[in-house]
């Protein structure tokens, strides 16, 4: 049994908020969104504080959505239908199946034999592998599927067991990596594809690939890539305590391999390109994923035994990501986040002639909204509100657009973003590690990231 912790204080006024939402709403706010927002601020609450378990929390939003009418099955159970679910599913068989064949520890030896100094060397290493990846595959969530058991065999290898400091910090740095440097390339995540779709379909604004390259990679992309390498190895540097059997062992990296070895490799040499080339093909990232994880369970295949299926996948981490993904539903089908964004951007005065004010005040609406809902809603919401951030600011739509991009690119708690959640189960992270380092970041972001970005965007005339 958990025992109360100094965080859980913060439960009282969560659920003084849900209580004022759930029986004295705001004058004005849509019908079903008061319900709705209660039950997101008393989820979001448990999640934030560790009160009780993850996917608990989970089936409590659903309990309490369906009893009490909050929205409609469709809406509520929609994270099992979503392909997010799916593709975690199917990584959660090919993390197994890359564990069980040797195939991930071979992979680690690969990599340390390249990898000369202490851990800040690991970290930048494994950084900067995450920011490759951006490039060459579309999906965070299939980045991180691939990733997570090399990144596992990796710390077996260099002896961080498992709960070890310097284990939850190479896993934090691919999963931080992998989402918050995707955010300056055009189409490396969904909250990027969402925004760019909205600008095009209501305002008629073209974002090209370069342009907004150019336009956010180089300080949310490289810059954040410095700062997340440099801030993981102070908050989780130790020294490593490579295994006996790990030091001694020196033959060949790719000598030997069995033939399970040789079968995992292909199938993941598959799921690459399939993955990597999803614009040419059309099928989901969600269902590449399962389709290899079900050749993996397949008796011809001999990766994954029935034993091991029981033992090595967990429903919990599955449950938690659904109820994650509904929280962004519910915000989005009552109406709670687009009336929290008009009366933000009422309540904020922007006025046209002060670029450095309307800058942070549109890029914070974006972040705020991230920490009632999920950073994919953002975007969703934001977008249809453009017309009126441009008219309030004077910036022309495409900056308004690109403006909500530097928005989402802050993340506070790990929930505002479903891969790390499901990175951080995958990796048998706890909420408590991955909170410090989500809130040391933004602290960074805020402090550094901004005022660069703001910098950068001046120099490149964006501001007259």
């Amino acid at each position: 049994m958990q025992s109360f912790a100094p965080r859980h204080l913060i439960l009282l006024p969560v659920l003084a908020i849900g209580a004022w939402l759930a029986f004295l709403p705001p004058e004005g706010m849509p019908p079903g969104a008061a319900p709705a927002g209660a039950l997101v601020v008393l989820c979001i609450g448990l999640w934030a504080t560790g009160a009780i378990a993850e996917h608990l929390v989970a089936m409590l939003l659903f309990f309490l959505a369906m009893v009490f009418a909050i929205a409609p099955p469709a809406t509520v159970f929609s994270g099992f239908a979503s392909g997010a679910f799916w593709l975690v599913f199917g990584g959660l068989i090919i993390g197994a199946a890359v564990d069980v064949t040797g195939l991930g520890k071979r992979l680690a030896r690969a990599i340390t034999a390249r990898i000369s100094g202490g851990y800040g060397a690991v970290i930048a290493g494994i950084v900067t592998v995450s920011v490759v990846l951006i490039f060459l595959m579309p999906s965070t969530l299939s980045r991180i599927v691939l990733l997570m058991p090399i990144i596992l065999a990796l710390a077996d290898r260099l002896g961080y067991a498992d709960g070890s400091k310097g284990r939850q910090g190479m896993v934090l740095a691919m999963i931080l990596s992998s989402y918050l440097c995707s955010v300056g390339v055009l189409p490396s995540n969904v909250p990027n594809n969402v925004l760019v779709g909205a600008a095009e379909t209501s305002h008629g604004v073209v974002i090209r690939y370069f342009d907004y390259l150019l336009l956010h990679f180089p300080v949310l992309g490289a810059v954040k890539a410095v700062m997340i390498a440099l801030l993981l190895t102070w908050m989780f540097g130790e020294a490593a305590e490579p295994k006996a059997d790990e030091v001694e062992e020196t033959g060949p990296t790719w000598a030997g391999m069995t033939l399970s070895e040789k079968k995992m490799a292909l199938y993941l040499a598959i799921a690459l390109v399939l993955w990597a080339t999803d614009a040419v093909h059309g099928i989901s990232p969600a269902w590449i994923s399962l389709g290899i994880g079900i050749v993996c369970l397949l008796p011809g295949a001999g990766l994954v035994s029935p034993d091991v299926y029981r033992q090595k996948i967990s429903f919990n981490p599955l449950i938690y990501i659904a109820g994650i993904l509904a929280v962004g539903a519910l915000v989005a089908q009552s109406g709670l986040g687009t009336w929290v964004g008009a009366e933000l951007i009422a309540a904020e005065g922007l006025e046209p002639g002060n670029p450095a004010e309307a800058f942070a005040v549109i890029a914070g609406l974006g972040t705020f909204l991230g920490m009632i809902s999920t950073m994919p809603a953002v975007p969703a919401v934001l977008a249809p509100l453009a017309s009126e951030l441009s008219a309030a600011s004077g910036f022309p739509l495409f900056q308004v657009m690109n403006l909500i991009v530097v928005g989402f690119s802050t993340v506070i708690m790990p929930y505002q973003v479903p891969p790390f959640v499901i990175g951080m189960q995958l990796g048998n992270v706890p909420l408590a590690s991955g909170a410090r380092a989500c809130l040391a970041l933004a602290l960074l972001s805020f402090l550094v990231i901004l005022p660069l970005d703001f910098i950068w965007w001046w120099m490149l005339g964006m501001f007259g």
